[in-house]
Parts: C-alpha cells; structure tokens; sequence
C-alpha cells in the first residue's frame, strides 16, 4: 500500500486534537499563516526552514517546532530538499485547562508556551508515539485520550510556559480583535483604522509589527481559521468558503493552497488511517 504525502487524522470522539502527517515535503510550501489551536510539530525526515514572527531558523531531523495561538508562522523546503514532518493541533481551551491541572495557568485562557523551538529527544518519541496511536483503530477513545494527557503534560514540563499577558487595548490590538469579529463580511481599510482610532499608514506599520502580516492578510488568515472550523465539522466547501467571508469556492481553495499546503478537499477528506 502506497500512502499519500500527506494526511490529516481526527476524530469526532476527540475534538480537542487533529495531526498531520507528510511523508514529502517537498512540494509542500506554507505562506504565513495562525492557527487559533496550539500547534507542535515533529521534524521526522530531512530539513527545513522554520519561521516564527521575526525569528527563522533551519531545523532538521529530531527538532521540534512549537506555535502559541495566534503566532504567524511558516515552516518551508530548503531548495527541493526532502523534508518530511508531523504535526499535532491542540485545542487551546483543553490545553488550558490541562495546564491547571498540571499546576501552571489559570484556566480562563492558554498560558503562552515558554519555547518556539526544541530539540528534547523524549519530547520527539513522545510526539511521533501519540501520532501512531491516535491513528490506530484498534485502540480505545479512552486510551488516546490518556496518551493525548500524558504527553502534552509532559510538553508543558519540558517546554515550559509563561503567565498570560494582561488583556492588551492598545489601538493596534483593538484593530486585530475588530479584524476577528467581522472578518466574515466585506472590511474596508478606514473601518479598521475608525475602529482603532489610527491612521491608515500607523496602523499598517504597527499591525505588521505586531503580528508579522498587513491588516489584509490577517483578515484572510482569520477567515481561513473560520472556513477550516467549517469543513473540521462537515460543512461543504462552498458553504465553508461563503461563511467565512470568501467570494465563492475558488477563492477559498487558492488561499487554502498557498497558506496551509493543502486543498480543502484534501483537508475535509477521510480522516488518516494505518
């Protein structure tokens, strides 16, 4: 059996974790994009590039990429270089609420991990094992679940995480909490800046400061957060795509392409399987 070069894996019984699996990486090219869940990634075969806000760095075979919700970020080939890699998207509310558990946060929102990039060698095991059970079938909801507990508390000990800002009103962040609320209809550029009290030029400079992309760019990202949820719950892709906030179909499916590597369908496909 030839496996695709890439999967996706999730579960209605586990709504708190999805995983990706790419076995090729090559053709396989991330423009800047967030996620609202926590994401960490397994560099499982060759090398890459990785980029987190204004941080890059190259990582290979054994480290492990790591993304706070929120945080603009691309991981991309090397000049055709093989690569290959595995990811796991927590649902921060979960992750939340396992971090009073084990002791750190405060339950209302994620605790920002402490690290962008690690290199612990059990922490990689740990990752590609939960991968290989979550996608077992013969394996009880009950027993991922536990795996699922066991290693991201032992990712937030080895990680580590840091308080929670305080909630932030600084124009530039009412203009990103604007951009999210409305991100489904059509947004004119002085909308935002009425909303954040800006200038147009100030709040363009600010906001790629910030958030490491324009205005324009985080309202796509935002509504391809929203289609993604979409078509994670079954909705088809034009229903998706017009919920969001895109013109039609087509148009969803160019930016799903260029920010996330993958296609829609691909994306709402039958989940990964051994």
């Amino acid at each position: 059996m030839i496996l695709p070069i890439s999967q996706f894996w999730r579960d209605p019984a586990l709504p708190f974790i999805e995983a990706r699996n790419v076995l090729d990486g090559r053709s396989i090219s991330h423009g800047l994009h967030s996620h609202s869940t926590f994401s960490i990634g397994a560099i499982t075969g060759g090398h890459s590039t990785y980029i987190n806000g204004v941080h890059q760095r190259p990582v290979r075979q054994g480290d492990l990429v790591l993304m706070n919700p929120g945080e603009v970020h691309a991981c991309n080939p090397v000049q055709d270089q093989p690569w290959a890699y595995r990811m796991l998207y927590i649902d921060a509310q979960w992750l939340a609420a396992l971090q009073v558990r084990t002791g750190t946060g405060d339950g209302h929102r994620l605790w920002p991990l402490a690290q962008q990039y690690n290199a612990d060698s059990l922490l990689f095991q740990g990752l590609n094992e939960l991968y290989e059970t979550l996608v077992d079938h013969d394996l009880s909801v009950a027993q991922k679940t536990q795996s699922t507990n066991a290693f991201c508390a032992a990712m937030l000990t080895t990680v580590g995480t840091r308080p929670a800002p305080p909630a932030l009103t600084e124009p530039v962040v009412r203009a990103a909490d604007f951009i999210r609320a409305e991100c489904a209809r059509t947004l004119k550029l002085d909308e935002i800046c009425a909303a954040a009290g800006l200038s147009s030029s100030y709040l363009i400079r600010a906001f790629k400061q910030r958030y490491g992309m324009t205005p324009h760019a985080f309202l796509i990202d935002c509504r391809l957060q929203a289609a993604r949820e979409k078509l994670r719950q079954g909705h088809d892709i034009a229903e998706a795509a017009l919920a969001a906030g895109f013109a039609d179909q087509a148009h969803l499916q160019r930016v799903f392409k260029r920010q996330l590597a993958a296609t829609p369908g691909h994306y709402r496909a039958q989940p990964a399987t051994r």
